[in-house]
């Protein structure tokens, strides 16, 4: 009961669905949700409940009762693949629930009579079934990873529908990046073979999707997968497109053009370090890189979409069309083994050089950013319909780079879990084991092992409070890298960093409420409303139960 009263207060969500029965529903109609809910994130559907959350009493079914049994037999027996449910009576004072709770189906369902549908969020904001048509069947399947797009033959391309000079291209960045030089001496057909980029057909080569993204002519890449395509764009201070190219070529040369016009554009500063001048960019070139790659690399080709590049005064934006990856979450996206959805592109992008053997190009993103001092990439904008990473630019703690340097110069360079625990204590001032645990994605004893390791090192230290050590930047590395000495306690935060914090927060944990942000935020009662309020007003966070006892916040 104590579960069922947490689900009536949180609302309808995408993997929670009420529905009254004063007019007693059909089984038809239990049928559809069903296989909306296994077609999307699985979920429960509780039938007897208004969309308010409040209980009216369902209808008995099978005479005067409702047997469970009968009613799951019902939905395996109507719905294909046959899907398995957990159907439940639940008594409440305001009437019986019946409960039916469905998993994630692991390939797209449908009713007995050819129904399919899915769970998507309204125009008014709200969840409800919609028609799953079949190339959302497709994307599906490539999310699942149940299809490697990449790895489709093009049946209507000859082998000329590759450019030579895009094979030379390929030659030059095997060279630069250190690939596999087993390739260099190859011809274009034997490279091609190698990289699995063509088939034998008839006694003639036929390309591949992963062929034509990487090789082809830029007319048979319009011609052929038209959902290609990637724009960059520079955005002005008053949200003004002043850059707007786009590139419907091979990715080898849109590698190629978009990284020269992200070097002609990404100013640097310096720091002295010794007699050595360290250059600070105002972004990580290994971070955008790599960000950059896994949009490319991860996209799902299927959707009728592009790639962006927003290039903001303070921020870029990466946007990538699909989803993650089926199990691949913002929560586990650091410690996940790598998920590709284009695998047979991704074989030839590792043998080229274009990403590492291990796959973990994440690392290398969270570790560009981190480096100099600046908040983690942010995926919180990712939604059913793209991966979207935030980079903030700036250089605001560059003696903190300085250190980082310092730390690679000796040999004893800082680990991800080291950077990502510095990070936060830079911009939120004070850490415990649980935050830790959360930011680093494995846990409270791996994070408290780091915690306690930086604390030897004589980089943080502890303050012992009821509910365990609470850990700030340590004096003396606080002047090491341009601090005051009590910043790790008393520092100044803007309005935009607790906006952040509260985000990440509701990232972590799905909600928030007032108590949570005065203690992450070191806030008042008051200042503590008034932030809340503010995120209310501009759209970013909506105030959730019931006031006053029981609100809290969710993302907008």
């Amino acid at each position: 009961m104590k579960d069922i009263l947490e689900v009536l207060t949180k609302g309808e969500t995408l993997e929670v669905e009420f529905k009254s029965d004063l007019r007693k529903i059909s089984d038809v109609e239990i049928y559809e949700e069903i296989v909306a809910m296994a077609n999307t994130k699985g979920g429960i559907l509780l039938i007897g409940v208004d969309d308010d959350g409040r209980v009216v009493g369902c209808k008995p079914r099978h005479g005067r009762t409702t047997d469970p049994l009968k009613m799951q037999s019902a939905i395996f027996n109507n719905t294909v693949p046959n899907i398995n449910t957990r159907v439940t009576v639940i008594h409440h004072p305001g009437g019986n629930i019946l409960s039916i709770e469905v998993d994630r189906y692991p390939e797209p369902c449908a009713t007995a009579s050819g129904k399919s549908l899915r769970r998507a969020i309204g125009a008014d904001g709200r969840p409800q079934s919609i028609p799953f048509y079949p190339r959302d069947q497709r994307s599906h399947r490539i999310d699942l990873g149940l299809l490697d797009f990449s790895a489709q033959t093009i049946d209507n391309a000859a082998f000329d529908t590759l450019d030579p000079l895009e094979f030379e291209r390929l030659r030059q960045t095997i060279s630069r990046l250190h690939g596999d030089k087993s390739l260099l001496d190859l011809s274009d057909e034997e490279i091609a073979k190698a990289l699995r980029l063509v088939e034998t057909r008839e006694k003639k080569l036929v390309p591949n999707i992963a062929a034509l993204l990487l090789l082809g002519r830029e007319e048979s890449l319009k011609k052929f997968i038209p959902t290609h395509a990637v724009h960059f764009q520079f955005i002005d201070e008053e949200g003004n497109i002043r850059v707007n190219e786009s590139f419907q070529c091979s990715l080898l040369k849109i590698f190629s053009e978009v990284e020269l016009r992200f070097s002609a554009r990404n100013e640097e500063k310096e720091i002295m370090v010794g007699l050595f001048r360290l250059p600070i960019p105002a972004y990580s070139p290994e971070a955008f890189r790599e960000a950059f790659n896994n949009a490319l690399l991860h996209r799902d080709y299927s959707r009728l979409d592009a790639v962006y590049v927003q290039w903001k005064p303070k921020n870029l934006l990466i946007t990538s069309p699909g989803s993650f990856p089926e199990g691949i979450t913002i929560q586990n996206i650091l410690v996940h083994e790598p998920k590709p959805r284009n695998l047979r592109l991704a074989e030839a992008f590792k043998r080229i050089g274009l990403v590492e053997q291990t796959g973990r190009g994440v690392d290398k993103i969270y570790f560009g950013q981190l480096r100099y001092g600046r908040p983690a990439p942010d995926y919180s904008r990712s939604d059913a319909s793209g991966v979207r990473v935030v980079l903030h630019g700036g250089t605001e703690f560059m003696k903190f780079t300085a250190f980082v340097y310092e730390q690679e110069k000796k040999g004893t360079p800082l680990s991800l879990d080291d950077m990502i625990i510095l990070n936060a204590l830079l911009l939120e001032g004070k850490i415990d084991s649980e935050r830790a645990g959360s930011l680093t994605q494995k846990g409270n004893f791996e994070a408290g092992q780091t915690l306690e390791k930086l604390h030897k090192n004589g980089f943080i230290e502890a303050k012992n409070e009821k509910k365990g050590p609470i850990y700030h930047l340590s004096v003396s590395f606080s002047r090491k890298i341009g601090l005051t000495t009590d910043y790790s306690r008393v520092h100044g935060i803007n309005r935009a960093q607790h906006e952040d914090m509260v985000i990440q927060y509701i990232n972590s944990h799905k909600r928030i409420e007032r108590k949570h942000v005065m203690e992450l935020c070191d806030l008042s009662n008051q200042q503590a409303g008034r932030l809340l309020k503010k995120m209310c007003d501009d759209g970013k966070i909506m105030r959730m139960g019931t006031p006053p006892r029981w609100t809290y916040y969710v993302k907008s």
